[in-house]
């Protein structure tokens, strides 16, 4: 009987671990969830939207009302009342590229905007892959050195018979010894590693109180696709890298708002009508009146200026910026393609062989203990 609750209650422990595998693919659909780092992201594109919309707002036709309350003392003598009530509409017609330079500078960093949101996609994609690698590679290394520490354990126990018995020396138990306590201290690390790395993934996931238990080995099929050379591959990478694609767009919102700024010394025209009412009569007051305003700058001061010289300042920021990652990208690619190499050559024949030696020394050690 109690044969069958032990294996009843395999069963159930084996069916709950395997409903909590969790999948690679499972673990990159998560990418949308609202990360911190996406939703810093979609915050920084909603304010490029609300500045563009701000900035389209100049065009706007607008409605306000205005008033005075005065009183005046005329020719007849005595104070009267001069009050004035009216209702203005007012629509801009034409600011000679003012507002045409600076929306065409919003809609530049709202693309660029998207571009960052696209890259922190990208790049939680990529981590949440490394957190899941270091989870398997974890278990990997967690489950060999409990094994070699089970079998260290075991030759240590039997060289303190042979001790006993004068089979061996001292030293030769003392070694055994001090290689059974290296091991277990590795096994304590790797048991470390084992759950440092599930809460990693974790929080990757956006799962802080939901640690994965079991994960699968995925099947990576497209390990084996042939690459192209670094001389194919750089301009592609410095043409699609998302990084790449939002600074260009930033430079080109700078050298819109420089001409935006520069604009500020064109003419302005707009058209009023204009409702009114006043308490005081007279022939040169118009309850009703249309017209064309219009505005010409003679002298602003170094005020456009400084616009352009800042505006100038933050657009030479950015290009350096985008020089250092072009430089960092060249890099980067270069010991990848040269990483994918080693791991495809010499590297996959020595971890073969290692894999090989390992379960050799297991094989024997085992044997070793069944004697």
């Amino acid at each position: 009987m109690r044969e069958v609750w032990v294996a009843l209650l395999a069963c159930a422990w084996m069916t709950a671990t395997s409903a909590e595998t969790l999948t690679l693919d499972e673990a990159l659909a998560t990418v949308a969830a609202p990360h911190p780092d996406r939703r810093i992201a979609e915050s920084d594109l909603a304010v490029a939207r609300a500045d563009r919309e701000q900035v389209a707002s100049i065009q706007d036709f607008r409605l306000y009302l205005d008033g005075t309350l005065a009183s005046g003392q005329g020719d007849t003598g005595g104070w009267r009342a001069n009050n004035i009530g009216r209702i203005v509409a007012r629509k801009p017609l034409f600011d000679f590229g003012r507002s045409g330079q600076a929306i065409a500078a919003a809609n530049q960093e709202v693309a660029a905007r998207q571009t960052a949101l696209f890259h922190v996609q990208s790049l939680r994609r990529i981590d949440i892959m490394a957190r899941y690698f270091d989870v398997l590679l974890a278990d990997m290394q967690y489950a060999a050195d409990n094994e070699f520490m089970a079998v260290a354990y075991v030759s240590w126990d039997n060289a303190q018979d042979r001790f006993k018995v004068g089979q061996i020396s001292q030293p030769e138990l003392l070694k055994l010894e001090a290689d059974y306590h290296a091991i277990r201290e590795r096994r304590e690390a790797g048991l470390q590693a084992v759950r440092s790395s599930r809460q990693r993934l974790a929080h990757a996931l956006l799962r802080p109180g939901n640690v994965p238990t079991e994960l699968a080995e995925p099947v990576l099929q497209g390990n084996a696709v042939p690459l192209a050379d670094y001389e194919t591959l750089l301009p592609w990478v410095m043409e699609k890298n998302p990084q790449v694609q939002a600074l260009q767009a930033q430079l080109a919102a700078f050298d819109a708002r420089i001409a935006a700024v520069r604009a500020e010394r064109n003419p302005m025209l707009d058209a009023e009508v204009v409702g009114a009412d006043y308490s005081r009569a007279s022939t040169t007051r118009d309850n009703l009146s249309a017209g064309l305003l219009f505005v010409i700058p003679l002298y602003q001061g170094g005020r456009v200026d400084a616009g352009v010289a800042r505006e100038r300042a933050l657009k030479e920021r950015s290009a350096a910026e985008l020089d250092k990652l072009k430089l960092e990208l060249a890099d980067s690619l270069l010991v990848t393609l040269q990483e994918i190499e080693w791991l495809r050559g010499s590297a996959g024949a020595s971890a073969d062989k290692q894999i090989e030696f390992r379960d050799w020394a297991l094989e024997r050690s085992r044997a070793e203990y069944e004697l």
